[in-house]
């Protein structure tokens, strides 16, 4: 792929690009390969799968659209970008269906073969928007639009490999693929070598995927329709081995540290769900790190299974999304009620019901809290970004296993689709994980003594279930099979102690609290709250939990930039709080609490804190917007601070992302 024309080479800090045709056209593969090409230049990157649920959409209408949106750039980046500054549209109702998120003065590559009077016609165009290009009334007047054949051009490049039209076609993505990967120097290896390995059986369509990809690129380096690339340098980061990961992926690595840094094998029961059924995917791959996967024929069974496995000594764990939590709890209670360690993830979709299967949401919160009958606490963790989903598995894990609890581990579609560079850890830097597992009889039944005529009598010993360490209140953790241990559990409630079934009101008074207080007891093991003021002077904290974590920090950022002050905080442990919350919520005259759900933590601050929490609540199935945002936070320093607020210092194409540190 050798030069051939001398072009003019811009340079740029970030590019927002989005890839988006019918679901049939490959765009998550696309956009996953430009990715895996701008982690491998070294660029900082975040990403934006978003495609139908539907496992075959109808094609060419508006609801059938998939797209994917990747924001690479030379400086720390926090999301996948509010509006792209490039989309590459295959057909009518994907140019109609992104055209409203673009910004003015942003680049169109659109694929002309597709703009059909049919395909027009069911995206509800009236006319086709590219004749009209140049026209006083052009609907495509405010961007930089760039009408190209790619299919024909990709039907012509493959013609020698004797595929058939339709199959041909089928390489129109590579094309693309190719084009915008010499707009923005993109390395070209490991997307080669990556088609060379997926269509190794069939060379026929190996070689046209390749073939397809070197005509892209080599058309945007002969044809005078795109005079100029771009180069985005590679981001600085800190020393170490680097990979893009998915938070499915980061989740599920995370979860294969857990059972290696405990010593514990790993079992897994679960029932596919969306969006959350890669991580049992992936775990299946593990058996050589002691993974035991269960493909149960249903949410209950898949739980049921995790917590057996809990009580034979293993780490149970159980994949979800919403509605498979609301069918396992239940389950989740007897896990609760016989204080075993059970790791219960749930990546959490747009809802209620079958809901949004693709789309993210953060509305599962309160379900987390107290979606089960009875008094029946349960410690909640929610990772930040994909990266961070490794190790709040990690921590969800320790939490499990230290405290003899299941533990509720919150994702979202988000961060589970989405991907970003994670520097690999160090397994010395892993925290260790201590099962503590019961080895001896543990209550007196008979003292030792010493009769008068100096016989000494043995102490008697028995093992109790239900007696707790002092300092974190677990119940010890027997293994069936252990001589001298047997004992039994179950749903019904224990006597305190030797956990026999009692129906006692002062005991089940008394074991209800000390559940709560087991959770509540938490909170000593976490570490102080960061809390991002730089200048000691902010009167308005944002405080948020889970994926809104890079939204809030770009508005930050962009409030910041303007000369303003205002506080950040995030959240990872959602149940218990972590104690210095109460405190660190008193420093500051407003609190914005951005979610996506119609204000979750907001409520739950309001009860325990009497705080007047501020929610910013959005639930699209989309992320926050940075941007809107950012005028949230400045409109609450206004009126915080008494003073004018004006962003515009900020104004840019890119409408809020980022600023540098």
């Amino acid at each position: 792929m050798s030069s051939q024309v001398q072009k003019q080479v811009k340079q740029l800090d970030r590019v927002i690009i989005r890839f988006a045709g019918d679901s049939g056209d490959g765009m998550q593969l696309t956009g996953d390969r430009f990715t895996q090409e701008s982690a491998v230049f070294g660029n900082d990157l975040v990403t934006l799968p978003n495609f139908p649920a539907e496992i075959r959409a109808p094609q060419g209408t508006l609801p059938g659209v998939s797209s994917f949106q990747v924001h690479f750039a030379d400086h720390d980046i926090l999301t996948a970008g509010d509006a792209p500054d490039v989309l590459v549209a295959m057909n009518p109702a994907a140019l109609k269906a992104n055209l409203p998120d673009l910004p003015r003065g942003a680049s169109i590559i659109v694929d002309t073969h597709d703009f059909s009077a049919r395909n027009l016609t069911k995206a509800g165009y009236d006319a086709n928007p590219l004749d009209l290009l140049g026209d006083a009334n052009d609907p495509l007047g405010d961007f930089a639009v760039h009408p190209v054949d790619l299919t024909g051009m990709t039907v012509a490049a493959v013609k020698e490999f004797g595929l058939s039209r339709k199959d041909a076609a089928r390489a129109k993505n590579m094309f693309a693929l190719g084009l915008l990967s010499w707009m923005y120097g993109r390395p070209t290896e490991s997307t080669i070598a990556f088609l060379t390995k997926r269509f190794a059986k069939v060379p026929a369509i190996r070689d046209a995927n390749i073939t397809a990809f070197k005509a892209g690129w080599n058309f945007g380096e002969t044809t005078e329709t795109f005079a100029v690339s771009y180069e985005i340098k590679p981001a600085p980061v800190s020393a170490g081995t680097y990979r893009n990961i998915s938070g499915n992926l980061a989740l599920a690595y995370g979860l294969v540290a857990a059972g290696v840094q405990s010593g514990l094998p790993v079992f897994l029961g679960s029932y596919p769900i969306t969006p959350a059924s890669d991580i049992l995917h992936e775990l299946s791959k593990h058996k050589a790190f002691g993974v035991t996967t269960l493909q149960a024929e249903d949410e209950i069974a898949g739980v049921g299974a995790a917590i057996g496995a809990s009580f034979a000594g293993h780490l149970g764990v159980t994949t979800t999304s919403g509605p498979g939590i609301a069918l396992k709890s239940e389950a989740i209670g007897l896990a609760i009620m016989t204080e075993l360690p059970l790791v219960v993830v749930d990546v959490q979709r747009g809802g209620p019901s079958t809901g949004l299967p693709t789309k993210t949401e953060q509305a599962d919160l309160l379900q987390a809290m107290f979606g089960r009958n009875g008094e029946a606490p349960m410690p909640i963790v929610a990772p930040q970004s994909p990266g961070d989903c490794f190790d709040a598995a990690l921590e969800a894990a320790r939490i499990a296993v230290t405290y003899r609890t299941p533990v509720m581990l919150l994702s979202d579609g988000y961060l589970a689709n989405g991907s970003e560079p994670w520097r690999i850890p160090e397994i010395t830097d892993l925290p260790v994980i201590e099962p503590n597992f019961a080895t001896e009889r543990n209550h007196v039944v008979k003292p030792a003594a010493t009769a008068e005529d100096g016989t000494v009598t043995e102490e008697e010993r028995d093992f109790w279930p239900y007696l707790r360490d002092e300092e974190t209140l677990a119940r010890p953790w027997a293994v069936p099979g252990t001589p001298g241990l047997e004992h039994r559990i179950g749903g019904l409630e224990k006597g305190e102690g030797h956990g026999n079934i009692s129906y006692d009101p002062a005991n089940h008074d008394f074991m209800v609290r000390t559940r709560q207080a087991k959770v509540d007891r938490i909170a000593e093991s976490l570490p102080p709250l960061t809390v991002d003021d730089p200048s000691g002077r902010a009167k308005v904290l944002v405080l948020g939990w889970g994926s809104t974590y890079g939204p809030i920090g770009a508005g930050v950022r962009r409030v910041r930039k303007a000369g303003y002050d205002v506080a950040q905080v995030h959240l990872r442990h959602l149940n218990p709080f972590p104690k210095d919350l109460g405190e660190i919520l008193k420093r500051y005259d407003k609190v914005l609490v951005p979610e996506m759900n119609l204000g979750q933590l907001s409520m739950l601050l309001r009860a325990k804190y009497l705080v007047d929490a501020i929610g910013y609540n959005h639930v699209r199935g989309l992320p926050l917007k940075a941007a809107e945002l950012a005028e949230a936070i400045g409109n609450l320093v206004a009126e915080a601070e008494g003073i004018t607020v004006d962003l515009s210092t900020t104004n840019d194409p890119h409408t809020a992302e980022e600023i540098s540190r």
